[in-house]
């Protein structure tokens, strides 16, 4: 999909959808996640640019460089690689952004219109998660959503966009009392606690499908929040981590990326191409 919108944007404008990606300091993991990033707009026909500063860069400096990213001709896209050094305040980078280029959907103007219904950009990994879903013909409509973990990133986003698929939607985090009682109602269930091994099959109602979004480093690998092997043998399906949520984040970055760029040559608000193919049942809709 993402590709072959790409292309038509190429033919019509004559220019690739532009990213730009800026990351602080010499974190392996970040510099690992924005070289696949720009392979993967490579792969999907698209332009990208990777701007690294020093883990020394004043806050003003990262919020400078990012408002002339919003100002290139040929970026669409801009994304601030998390984490940042300590001594830089992530939510007021992301804030300088314009709010029609901030294709991570962090900027407080499309977390605040995710919320009021009527979603523009949406963060990736929620919008992956949906895809995911939609691929596999589960529909939220109607289900017990489970989340675990409140983080603006994943939990607390995901939480809206599953609310506007008429899911009933429960959030655990830190301070739930039972955890085990909370997730069994859930006939999907959604763990992005950053704990690995947190859920197993106690925790899971037979039948119910799970995402693992926690991703965590044990002694050099890569670990998941669920404990797969255990689970599998409960739910209907779970994901594997690494290869299951990861792909879908940046294939929904790349997706944004290019409805950004579309909307910004029709001069209107860009809104995640997922939302708009999944949401057309509830867009628009107000109250219960």
């Amino acid at each position: 999909m993402v590709r072959e919108r790409a292309d038509a944007f190429r033919r019509r404008y004559g220019r690739r959808p532009g990213l730009a990606a800026v990351v602080v300091g010499d974190d392996p993991a970040s510099l690992l996640y924005v070289a696949g990033k720009a392979r993967a707009c490579q792969e999907a026909g698209l332009y990208s640019e990777v701007h690294h500063l020093p883990a020394t860069a004043a806050e003003e400096d990262v919020i400078a460089l990012v408002r002339a990213l919003c100002g290139e001709s040929r970026v669409d896209g801009v994304l601030v690689q998390w984490p940042v050094p300590a001594g830089i305040d992530y939510e007021r980078v992301v804030s300088a952004m314009d709010p029609a280029r901030d294709v991570d959907g962090f900027h407080p103007v499309n977390t605040g219109v995710l919320w009021r219904g009527r979603p523009a950009l949406v963060p990736c990994t929620p919008l992956g998660i949906l895809a995911l879903l939609r691929a596999y013909g589960v529909s939220p409509a109607g289900r017990r959503v489970t989340i675990v973990g409140r983080s603006p990133i994943v939990g607390r986003p995901l939480a809206g966009l599953m609310l506007l698929h008429d899911a009933t939607v429960t959030v655990c985090h830190s301070r739930t009392t039972d955890l085990a009682a909370a997730t069994r109602e859930a006939d999907i269930l959604v763990v992005a606690a950053g704990r690995p091994g947190l859920i197993g099959p106690e925790h899971v109602r037979p039948g119910a499908v799970v995402i693992d979004v926690g991703i965590t480093r044990v002694d050099g690998r890569p670990v998941g929040d669920v404990r797969t092997h255990e689970v599998a043998a409960v739910a209907a399906a779970v994901t594997p981590v690494p290869g299951g949520v990861g792909p879908m984040t940046v294939a929904m970055l790349l997706a944004n990326t290019v409805e950004a760029a579309f909307a910004r040559e029709e001069g209107r608000v860009p809104r995640s191409q997922v939302w708009l193919e999944a949401g057309d049942a509830v867009a628009g809709r107000w109250g219960a």
